[in-house]
């Protein structure tokens, strides 16, 4: 997972940047409206309200636009848009399998950006279920290194159902089943760790190793379908060694 964990910590530099043009705010606060309308306004009893409260925080989205995207969410102000997840599967250059998931309040628009930025970049649609069988639905959480050593965030986790943890450089990734995520970001409050994000994730079982040329298409078309503000999230199945990753970015 090395050099794509890698680029997901360099994507999570690049988007605290991007937040600037308010795309990621706008996305932050869906996600905030959703789990409001999923799961009610009280994150104490709504985890994940809590976690997209969370990381929209840590992106300094203002408290008072988290506050109004609760209240649409539960239906305490009005404004709330019907927003519903959508799955996309395709292929992206070199034969990547892309998992592209929409928040949308507009299926038709969401299908026709998706279908738009694929076919621009060298990729493909490709069936419902011809691609997602490669991918696992896991928790995945991201703890900041700072002070802290492998075995510090071991000894927290391992108890909460934390399968794996693995040295991205800068941080640790903890992966669990889907169905512990709570239980390990909770682990982790419990024990004082502080966490950049956690999120149910999709996982691939297996991946495609690229070459710097293959790596520079892959990352154009992931850019070009989260320009869509209906996108919410891409996952795809490639590794990048430290080396490529080097290159791409210099």
């Amino acid at each position: 997972m090395s050099g794509h964990s890698k680029w997901a910590t360099t994507k999570h530099k690049k988007a605290v940047i991007d937040a600037k043009r308010g795309k990621l705010f706008a996305k932050l606060i869906k996600n905030i409206e959703v789990a409001a309308r999923m799961g009610g306004a009280d994150p104490e009893g709504n985890p994940t309200l809590y976690d997209a409260i969370q990381k929209a925080k840590k992106s300094s989205v203002p408290n008072k636009n988290i506050d109004s995207a609760v209240k649409r969410g539960a239906g305490l102000e009005a404004g709330g848009a019907d927003y519903e997840t959508i799955m996309y599967e395709g292929y992206g250059p070199n034969g990547v399998a892309v998992l592209i998931e929409c928040l949308t309040d507009n299926r038709n628009r969401a299908a026709s950006e998706v279908r738009v930025a694929m076919t621009r970049n060298g990729g493909s649609m490709a069936d419902p279920g011809s691609v997602s069988y490669l991918f696992n639905r896991k928790g995945v959480v991201i703890v900041p290194k700072g002070e802290l050593t492998e075995d510090d965030v071991l000894t927290a986790v391992l108890d909460a159902g934390a399968e794996e943890v693995n040295d991205l450089g800068e941080s640790f990734e903890v992966l669990s089943e889907a169905t512990d995520l709570v239980a390990v970001r909770t682990a982790l409050q419990d024990a004082g760790i502080d966490y950049d994000s956690a999120d149910a994730n999709f996982v691939p079982t297996m991946q495609v190793e690229l070459d710097e040329e293959g790596a520079k298409k892959i990352f154009k078309l992931i850019d070009a379908l989260e320009d869509s503000d209906d996108v919410q999230n891409v996952f795809a199945n490639f590794d990048v060694s430290d080396e490529v990753m080097e290159k791409v970015d210099a």
